[in-house]
């Protein structure tokens, strides 16, 4: 087996979070021959072509840039084949078909912001605060056919705060995986990692929650729900895409909030919302309110509530 800096290693990942993994694999001496990440795309106002966070950091540090369009390309497959490497990591990219992923001798490893089987998807950030958990993490596995069920390697646990939202998650967990990622590779290196198929439940009475992808539907505020149900989606949808609801028919996204446990009047109709104008806006869940701290209205930028209120005129 070869050492843990003679690993040829191709490293695919686009966002920011993939960022950290790269770079703790660099400074880690590990021998990175590729990095695949998104092609450039028009953005902004101008419509500039925008590089992806990891190219950003590849082009930093001269390594060597893969960025196609489809994956299945004989010429890119042809180019990839070519680095000869001995595995490859994923870290938020896209997924991959078998001719790429089973292509290096020790497979394809991928960093997922969960404790699989649970939250398996798209968004296992947003997801495990939604359903009000207090505990996350971070799982490195295998590839194989069906998305993050392969083998895992390694896990570790992350507690998440009560008041902690899935941006704040979002950072601690990058550097968490981040390291976790080179433990993984050095146990691989050295032969020291069993694989461990994922254990599912034996009963249908507790499903494993699943981490789907996030639509405008999800985001919606349902006052109908419990004040912790509310306060859960609103962490786990801060900063980004953010939960919303309306105030005087224009959308309001609400960042962040707090509960207040006291008793609602029985006359006060859920998604109502009562201020004094000045410090506070509160809407009525079923049992009790959400009294609101940093939010946007359509068409205005992002503001504490004081300051929104000190401009606001209510219909």
């Amino acid at each position: 087996m070869a050492s843990f800096q003679q690993l040829r290693i191709i490293f695919m990942g686009t966002p920011e979070f993939a960022v950290a993994s790269l770079d703790a694999l660099v400074k880690a001496g590990c021998n990175i021959v590729g990095v695949i990440t998104a092609p450039d795309k028009p953005a902004g106002r101008g419509m500039e072509l925008q590089q992806s966070a990891v190219k950003k950091y590849a082009v930093d540090k001269g390594l060597h840039i893969l960025q196609p369009e489809k994956l299945k390309n004989p010429e890119f497959l042809a180019t990839l084949k070519s680095l000869n490497a001995d595995l490859q990591i994923v870290v938020a990219f896209r997924m991959l078909p078998e001719v790429v992923w089973n292509m290096p001798p020790m497979g394809t490893i991928n960093v997922h912001g969960s404790l699989l089987p649970k939250y398996r998807g798209a968004a296992p950030i947003n997801w495990a605060i939604i359903n009000g958990e207090k505990e996350t993490g971070v799982t490195t596995f295998k590839l194989k056919h069906e998305i993050d069920t392969g083998d895992i390697l390694l896990q570790e646990k992350i507690v998440i705060r009560d008041d902690e939202n899935a941006g704040e998650l979002h950072d601690e967990m990058k550097d968490v995986g981040a390291k976790l990622l080179v433990k993984t590779v050095e146990g691989l290196a050295n032969d020291s990692i069993q694989e461990t198929p994922q254990q599912l439940p034996t009963s249908n009475l507790q499903p494993l929650p699943h981490a789907s992808k996030i639509f405008t539907d999800t985001c919606k505020i349902d006052w109908d729900k419990k004040v912790d149900e509310v306060y859960n989606l609103i962490r786990g949808l801060s900063p980004y895409p953010a939960a919303f609801t309306f105030l005087d028919g224009k959308k309001l996204k609400i960042f962040s909030a707090q509960r207040q446990e006291d008793s609602k009047p029985s006359d006060a109709l859920t998604g109502s919302f009562e201020t004094d104008k000045k410090t506070f806006l509160k809407f009525a869940c079923s049992d009790g309110y959400i009294s609101v701290k940093e939010i946007q209205l359509e068409g205005k930028k992002r503001m504490d509530i004081e300051d929104f209120l000190r401009g606001y005129r209510f219909a």
